[in-house]
C-alpha cells in the first residue's frame, strides 16, 4: 500500500502491544546486538585474562554494530540500544581495573527495573503501562481503563520476574569474582531469557480479545498503524 490512510488498523488491543513490543525490542536482531558486545569482552578476557584488550573487543563490536545500522539507515535507538551499555560497562570497568565491573551497571539496572516494577504494580500504576502509553504520545490516558491495568499489571509483573532472575544469579557471581561465569550469565540471562518472558507474555495476549475501539488506546493511538498480520521491519520472521 502506498497510503498510510490506507492501512488496515489493528482490530484488538493485544494485536497493538505485541507490535509494540516487537518495535521497541528492535525484533532478534537487536536483542541479539545488546549480548554480541560483551560476549566479544568476556571471551577477549578469558584469552588474555587482561582487562584493556577485553575492553576495546567490548567496544569494536558495539561499533562495527552501529556503523552497519547506519549504512543501513536504521534509526538511531537501535544503535544507542548497542552501543550505550557497552560505553558504560567500560568506563566502569576501566576505571576500577576490575574485569567483573563491566557487570555491574547491567547488575543495577535490572535490580532498579525491578523494583520499579513491583512498586507500579502494588500502586495500580504497572510501568508496563506507561512504556505503552509513552509510545502513544499519551503515558497516564491508559490508567483509566480499568481492563488496561489488570492487563499490564500482568505483563510487567512477567518483565519484573526476569528482571529479579537476572540480578539473584549475576550477584553471588560478581561477589565471587567469577568474571567467565558472569559473562555467561550475561549472555544466558540476556536475549534469551527476554525471548521466554515475551513467549509468555505472547500467549497471554493471544488469549484476549479486547477490541481497541473500546479501549482509550482507541483516542491514543495512530491512524497510519499497520494491521497485527502485515509485516514490519522489526518484527521476528
Amino acid at each position: 500500500m502506498t497510503e498510510a490512510s490506507e492501512q488496515p488498523k489493528f482490530r484488538y488491543v493485544e494485536e497493538w502491544v505485541r507490535h509494540e513490543m516487537s518495535k521497541a525490542l528492535g525484533g532478534p536482531r537487536g536483542m541479539l546486538e545488546g549480548a554480541l558486545p560483551f560476549v566479544g569482552f568476556t571471551v577477549a578476557w578469558v584469552i588474555g585474562q587482561q582487562l584493556i584488550p577485553a575492553i576495546i573487543a567490548a567496544v569494536a563490536i558495539a561499533g562495527v554494530l552501529a556503523v552497519i545500522r547506519l549504512v543501513q539507515r536504521q534509526p538511531i535507538r537501535y544503535v544507542l540500544q548497542a552501543v550505550v551499555p557497552t560505553v558504560v560497562a567500560v568506563v566502569v570497568a576501566a576505571r576500577t581495573g576490575r574485569a567483573e565491573d563491566a557487570f555491574v551497571p547491567g547488575i543495577l539496572y535490572n535490580g532498579a527495573l525491578a523494583a520499579v516494577a513491583i512498586i507500579t504494580i502494588a500502586v495500580g500504576r504497572p510501568l508496563f503501562g506507561f512504556v505503552i502509553g509513552a509510545a502513544l504520545g499519551d503515558p497516564t490516558g491508559w490508567a483509566a481503563d480499568r481492563g488496561l491495568v489488570k492487563m499490564m499489571s500482568k505483563l510487567t509483573a512477567v518483565m519484573a520476574i526476569s528482571y529479579t532472575i537476572r540480578v539473584v544469579v549475576q550477584l553471588p557471581l560478581f561477589l565471587t569474582h567469577q568474571v567467565l561465569l558472569l559473562g555467561i550469565a550475561k549472555v544466558v540471562l540476556g536475549w534469551p531469557l527476554l525471548i521466554a518472558a515475551l513467549a509468555v507474555i505472547g500467549v497471554m495476549l493471544s488469549r484476549g480479545r479486547t477490541p481497541i475501539e473500546e479501549s482509550s488506546l482507541a483516542r491514543a493511538r495512530p491512524t497510519d498503524e499497520p494491521a497485527a498480520d502485515e509485516p514490519t521491519a522489526t518484527e521476528p520472521r
